[in-house]
């Protein structure tokens, strides 16, 4: 399975600035954190947080950010 965009993930434009995928990511992280889902969601958002969580640490990282946009071109 291919992995989705980070952008996408993170619910942005390409080229979004560092400002907004910060807070992007802090909004959905706070909603997906695996403290704040339990029962049935659970594992589902624990998924979902760790799919995001890889978005921010990529596209936060001016270094991992150029070179996962090399290799989508």
């Amino acid at each position: 399975m291919a992995k989705r965009d980070f952008y996408e993930v993170l619910g942005l434009a390409k080229g979004a600035s560092d400002e907004d995928i910060k807070k992007a990511y802090r909004k959905l992280a706070m909603k997906f954190h695996p403290d704040r889902n339990q029962g049935d969601k659970a594992k589902e958002a624990e998924e979902k947080f760790k799919e995001v969580k890889e978005a921010y640490e990529m596209l936060s990282d001016p270094k991992k950010k150029a070179r996962s946009e090399e290799r989508r071109v």
